[in-house]
């Protein structure tokens, strides 16, 4: 089952998630308040070489752990200057055209992200002052008004006359951030286009983005690494179909049309009601997976458990349903599942679209009455089968080492080891892991070669 890419969600107090990593690397080195010794030996010192005069100046002690940025890690956050609003050029960099007035030409959320995949597949090279061959500026805006599809090259003073102001929650891919600093906008200006959520917390997402050197997909803390809190989301007025229709950003499997009820996954489908079409009237629309899973906590959640509840899955519920997801609401999914006839990824207790066709539309088979269903495994931070990061430290040895080394074989993630896997944690289960992580796209410390619950959830998915 598939699609948006999770990061780690651990919500202990040593959780190494995208999130808590960020935040501690940037509490303790906040320049608000640390090292005020370092600050006043800077005062002083400052003030030594005033007094000796021109050509016998003091050099000023550095202050220990002083980055210049230290709440951005080496390498993710780019500078982000950009051109001016300008019309689409053509070859030798003459202008196509004269300038257009506001238009917003129907667009579908696939083709913003395939026009952004296009520049990112490219690697088209960052510049204020260039174009690409399709006339767009090779800067960051224009990178949003190529996507977008706009008649001419906007920048961050003017690319929300495009678009809607939309809140965190509502954020689909196709849509943007954009931060515009009205009094230096070359400081800090910028906007990239969101692709997805990549963890149930909402604490990181897939941006694309035009930035030195080149196009690029990353993940990206929310809102972004610095100056988070001054950008806005917006939506493209554009847009074919309002609101609806979101497109997940990595996976095939969520854009099956509906009407065509197969498994969450594509295999022949073995119900004999899947191809019964739902009415569109009755119908409400899929949410997307990342509503779903351990820790997530939303309204769907709720809706999913009841119309579980509804099919014979009340069994599974000592309480709730309720808007909290729990292992209660995995198994009642696979159950449901396998009462379609799937198995394997197909019955993994994670809803997909075509799960949440048969619910919504009261297609498919109900749970049958009497069955035990799907036996509740041990489970770790809301995971089956994780048993927790302790057993995965070194000089450790248990057979949930073997169990990980196996399974990272089978997903082709094995080249680290000479012999084995075996039972005693070591150097080449750390870099297989690692492997496998950064394969996920996650980096810094979400990518540390130490499983945690998401990591571990994908690899036995």
């Amino acid at each position: 089952m598939a699609t948006p890419v999770f990061e780690e969600f651990d919500p202990a107090s040593d959780c190494d998630c995208p999130g808590c990593v960020h935040w501690r690397r940037v509490l303790p080195h906040s320049a608000a308040g640390r090292h005020p010794a370092a600050r006043r030996a800077v005062i002083l010192a400052a003030a030594a070489s005033t007094a000796l005069g021109v050509g016998h100046t003091t050099p000023a002690p550095a202050a220990p752990h002083a980055p210049a940025r230290p709440s951005v890690p080496a390498g993710d956050e780019p500078e982000t200057p950009q051109g001016d609003k300008a019309p689409l050029h053509g070859p030798a960099g003459r202008p196509a055209g004269p300038p257009a007035p506001v238009k917003t030409p129907a667009t579908t959320r696939a083709e913003i992200i395939k026009r952004a995949k296009n520049w990112v597949a490219a690697k088209v090279p960052y510049s204020m002052v260039k174009y690409w061959g399709d006339g767009y500026r090779q800067d960051c805006s224009g990178f949003v008004s190529m996507a977008w599809n706009l008649p001419g090259n906007e920048w961050t003073g003017s690319l929300d006359q495009y678009g809607v102001r939309i809140a965190k929650e509502d954020l689909q891919p196709g849509d943007i951030l954009l931060f515009h600093n009205p009094s230096d906008p070359e400081k800090g200006s910028h906007v990239v286009i969101f692709g997805g959520w990549t963890d149930y917390t909402h604490t990181y997402y897939i941006a694309y983005e035009e930035t030195r050197p080149y196009a690029r997909r990353q993940a990206t803390p929310y809102a972004y690494w610095s100056h988070s809190g001054r950008y806005l989301a917006y939506r493209y007025k554009g847009l074919a179909g309002g609101t609806a229709g979101s497109v997940p950003d990595t996976t095939k499997r969520d854009t099956i049309k509906p009407g065509t009820i197969k498994p969450d996954t594509i295999k022949p489908d073995t119900a004999k009601r899947d191809t019964a079409k739902p009415k569109a009237s009755t119908r409400t629309p899929y949410p997307g997976r990342a509503y779903f899973g351990p820790g997530a906590h939303n309204k769907h959640v709720t809706q999913l458990g009841r119309m579980l509840v509804e099919r014979g899955a009340a069994r599974y519920y000592t309480s709730g349903p309720g808007p909290r997801w729990s292992d209660a609401d995995r198994r009642a999914t696979q159950a449901f599942q396998q009462a379609q006839g799937w198995r394997g990824r197909d019955a993994g207790g994670l809803p997909g679209p075509q799960t949440w066709a048969l619910l919504v539309t009261g297609e498919g088979r109900d749970i049958r009455s009497g069955t035990a269903g799907p036996p509740a495994p041990p489970a770790s931070h809301g995971v089956a089968g994780y048993p927790g990061r302790a057993m995965f430290r070194p000089g450790v040895t248990n057979k949930y080492v073997t169990q990980l080394g196996q399974q990272l074989v089978k997903k082709g993630f094995g080249k680290h080891y000479t012999t084995g896997p075996g039972p005693r944690w070591g150097e080449a289960d750390r870099r297989n892991v690692e492997a496998f992580q950064r394969a996920q796209g996650w980096r810094g410390g979400a990518a540390d070669g130490y499983p945690g619950p998401e990591t571990w959830r994908r690899l036995f998915s």
